[in-house]
């Protein structure tokens, strides 16, 4: 199935900066140009949707058998609902970058068990290693969306749910990760339902399910439910990012890094992402994270 739709927009719109993915190298996305592709699962019903921004309008087209619902949430996805009223910065260089990027907005996959797995292959990895597991998955385990450009899509929760930890292990996978992603795998029905009714009952589910803390969450609850409150405590550079861009500090604590925060609860996500987009980094110290042998894990 191939079908279209047309979104009339009344404010900016920045794809890149609104649908986020976890890792850059996901294979189940793709920009080329003015369009951003995405592949997924809607209710077992694959589907690739294909977005561009042409003359205040946003146009998608969907394959597959999720298309029409691909489509359906597409005002979603860019959020067409994010509500960014109450979010005056005073702070003068995030004054800047809100005004910069007008068209970012806090937008929902709708799709939270995909974010999920992906978020727990990024648990206390590199992006590097991320992206390596996350593309050996998908070409063991998974299958081609359907429409062009030859995406990918993740495995569905059932298969997932019947592997043993021992099967990630040639993926870079050790048995913590492993056994996280076929719990919550096996707990994809209450994990579904609990994103349908907010995000605090979310949080709940998703952080009494072993293996899954509230970095994960906040993750999940930004990328697929557009939480604009998300924050991922436990991250290995972001309290450093927050502190120097807002208080010139080269090191923080995840404790200061909320301080900083605190007056913007209720748009911290938002203002994590512009300080993502901004590209300021503070001074790097000691080396860089390798990767890891995790033969015996």
């Amino acid at each position: 199935m191939e079908a279209s739709r047309t979104i009339s927009l009344d404010r900016p719109l920045d794809l890149g900066s609104t649908v986020l993915s976890i890792v850059a190298t996901d294979p189940s996305r793709r920009t080329s140009g003015d369009t951003l592709r995405v592949a997924g699962w809607f209710d077992g019903r694959p589907f690739q949707l294909a977005m561009r921004v042409r003359d205040r309008a946003l146009e998608a087209e969907a394959w597959g058998p999720g298309a029409d619902a691909a489509l359906d949430g597409v005002p979603r996805l860019v959020g067409e609902y994010d509500d960014p009223s109450g979010f005056a910065p005073t702070h003068g260089a995030l004054r800047r970058l809100w005004r910069a990027n007008p068209g970012m907005r806090i937008g929902a996959t709708g799709r939270p068990l995909e974010t999920l797995v992906v978020a727990i292959l990024a648990q206390k990895v590199t992006t590097a290693e991320t992206g390596r597991s996350l593309r050996g998955l998908v070409r063991r385990l998974g299958e081609q969306a359907p429409g062009p450009e030859g995406l990918w899509l993740l495995p569905p929760a059932e298969v997932l749910a019947g592997l043993a930890y021992h099967d990630f292990h040639p993926l870079g996978v050790e048995r913590r990760r492993a056994e996280a992603l076929v719990r919550v795998a096996r707990s994809a029905p209450a994990i579904e339902r609990a994103a349908a009714v907010g995000a605090e009952a979310f949080d709940a589910v998703l952080t009494g399910v072993r293996g899954v803390g509230p970095w994960t969450s906040a993750l999940v609850r930004d990328r697929a439910l557009g939480d604009p409150d998300a924050v991922p405590v436990g991250d290995y550079h972001l309290p450093n990012g927050v502190a120097w861009l807002l208080a010139g500090e080269e090191r923080a604590t995840d404790d200061r890094m909320l301080e900083l925060l605190e007056p913007y609860r209720g748009h911290r996500a938002r203002v994590l992402r512009l300080v993502k987009l901004s590209g300021i980094k503070a001074p790097r110290r000691g080396p860089r994270r390798g990767v890891r042998d995790i033969r015996g894990l």
